[in-house]
């Protein structure tokens, strides 16, 4: 038996697909959300679908806060019922400050942060009106200690407000049932730099722990863990 509808933001590969992967091992029906990558979105799908739940893919462009919200009563409809949401899109720059462009920066707060806003707006009506829900959003390592990085300046202050938000989220709906909470990967096989020397357990982290990460939050004993930050990042910030 489904344990309910998960919608997973950016799941057509890398993190994003290793949560709906996840999240289909645990029982639940899968939205696989993308934008230009149709057929790595559909080899998501099957694979999920393999395991013995329903599966869908979904295109949208989160930048249009509308799709975006659009996307969430898509996946909704599709699945039957919307349990889970995971926000995992997110673009990055790593770049000087002084090089960064006006266009990138807009961009990387669009993408971490607005689209993340406006699911969250959208899925949580429905959530209250089925009795309850999990929002796990897409941080980053280090965000919530305000800890600065060099080249990182963008992404780490829109992911900082993610956190606030996802604060905010926990805080007005925790009496509706609805859990909001943040896993902040560090250094994962898939980033673009590599810093080795700085993480303590001397290696990166793999897309499966930080989709272990999410389905940790989603544990019918997690229900009363809200607002909270779970690094995955190998002591990098200790």
């Amino acid at each position: 038996m489904s344990r309910g509808g998960a919608l997973v933001t950016g799941s057509a590969r890398g993190i994003g697909r290793a949560i709906a992967l996840a999240l289909a091992r645990e029982g639940y029906d899968v939205a696989v959300h993308f934008r230009t990558s149709a057929s790595e979105a559909e080899e998501t799908r099957a694979a999920a679908e393999a395991l013995g739940v329903r599966a869908v893919t979904l295109q949208a462009d989160l930048t249009d806060l509308e799709a975006a919200g659009e996307l969430v009563r898509e996946a909704h409809a599709a699945l039957g019922s919307l349990a889970v949401l995971v926000n995992n899109v997110g673009n990055y720059v790593h770049a000087p400050l002084d090089e960064v462009t006006l266009e990138e920066w807009r961009d990387v707060l669009a993408t971490n942060l607005d689209a993340t806003f406006a699911t969250c707006r959208a899925a949580t009506p429905l959530m209250r009106a089925a009795g309850g829900g999990r929002i796990v959003n897409l941080g980053y390592a280090g965000a919530q200690s305000l800890l600065a990085r060099p080249n990182l300046a963008a992404y780490a202050i829109a992911k900082t407000g993610v956190v606030l938000l996802t604060k905010a989220i926990a805080r007005a709906e925790a009496a509706h049932g609805i859990t909001a909470n943040v896993v902040a990967p560090g250094v994962i096989e898939t980033s673009r730099t590599k810093p080795l020397g700085e993480i303590p357990a001397g290696r990166v982290g793999t897309v499966e722990e930080v989709a272990a990460a999410v389905c940790s939050f989603l544990a019918p004993e997690a229900g009363y863990v809200t607002g909270q930050v779970l690094e995955v990042a190998g002591g990098w910030n200790l």
